[in-house]
């Protein structure tokens, strides 16, 4: 019994597989994908400008004035600011590809896919997983009223309110972009394995 239905998954799979690379996508019509890859970029530009506005003109020294001198307050905050400029980095990156994506004469939806997949992957996962764990998202508090965001160590408001206003942003974007979590990867992956 489990087999049959093992059986019977895989080879919707694979119709599937085959449908999308003939160009036919029951997922998502084009229009829908162009319309995504708008409203993500319009995402990724106000995530940047956020990011890039409070970069330049706040300073190591000034957050340390509003949290306090502790030696070990300056090295938390260094490393804060470092993944707010790796997360500015991919935000940057994605907006570019998305834009590259929306201006060229004919929209291609496989190139939409594989962009929008690596936004999640680059730009949405870069926000939630950030290098040196300054947050995390505490999933006991996703989609209730209060922030999932918990901060290590105690944080100057000015980065709490920037982080908490990008959470916006991205709890946005990681649930418009769910599908590419994982399926348009799997889909990747069994499109490869077809070709072998």
């Amino acid at each position: 019994m489990l087999i049959d239905k093992c059986v019977i998954l895989m080879k919707m799979i694979c119709e599937r597989d085959i449908m999308m690379s003939k160009g036919v996508n029951r997922d998502m019509p084009a229009e829908q994908t162009k319309q995504l890859c708008v409203l993500t970029r319009e995402k990724l530009r106000n995530a940047k400008e956020q990011l890039e506005n409070f970069l330049n003109y706040n300073s190591v020294h000034e957050l340390m004035e509003e949290n306090s001198s502790d030696p070990d307050t300056e090295k938390y905050i260094c490393e804060f600011l470092s993944d707010l400029r790796h997360l500015v980095v991919v935000c940057e990156l994605g907006y570019e590809k998305i834009s590259l994506v929306l201006r060229r004469a004919t929209f291609s939806e496989d190139f939409a896919n594989k962009v929008l997949g690596e936004i999640v992957h680059s730009c949405v996962y870069g926000f939630y997983y950030p290098r040196n764990e300054v947050y995390e998202e505490d999933g006991r508090y996703s989609y209730t009223a209060q922030d999932a965001i918990r901060f290590r160590e105690a944080t100057p408001s000015s980065l709490q309110q920037l982080v908490f206003s990008l959470s916006k942003i991205f709890e946005y974007l990681r649930d418009e972009l769910e599908y590419y979590e994982t399926d348009y990867f799997t889909h990747i992956r069994l499109q490869t394995v077809q070709q072998k």
